[in-house]
């Protein structure tokens, strides 16, 4: 089994763009690297799942099987695009409560998870 170069560097384009905006503060900014990364594992599956233009199914074309493309990759591709839409659907109703109630997008930080961090540190929280 061969693999599509370019499809596999645009994957790790798409991971690497990802992570680097679900680490964002803003929350809109989490849910579009959500998305990209979500799409980029749909990406990884369909190129697991075998070569392009292959009948998932036996008999057809004359083929018995030997180059038969997965259906399970497909499937599993319909379902993670479900739950990647349900997901955003969420994130996007906590942003908004999140901008109604602090008119900002941006996550802060939590005092008592500073105070947690300044005692594993030594240092004095009131200091």
């Amino acid at each position: 089994m061969t693999a599509n170069l370019t499809l596999l560097i645009l994957i790790g384009i798409l991971v690497a763009c990802g992570v680097y905006l679900i680490l964002e503060r803003a929350v809109s900014k989490m849910l579009l690297g959500m998305i990209l990364f979500g799409n980029a594992v749909n990406l990884l599956i369909l190129t697991v799942g075998g070569r392009n233009g292959r009948p998932p199914i036996r008999g057809a074309a004359g083929h018995q099987g030997e180059e038969m493309a997965d259906p399970l990759a497909q499937a599993m591709v319909l379902t993670a695009i479900v739950i990647t839409m349900g997901l955003a659907a969420f994130v996007l109703a906590l942003a908004y409560r999140s901008y109604i109630l602090t008119t900002t997008d941006t996550v802060q930080n939590d005092p008592e998870d500073a105070e947690v961090a300044a005692r594993r540190q030594g240092e004095d929280p009131e200091h």
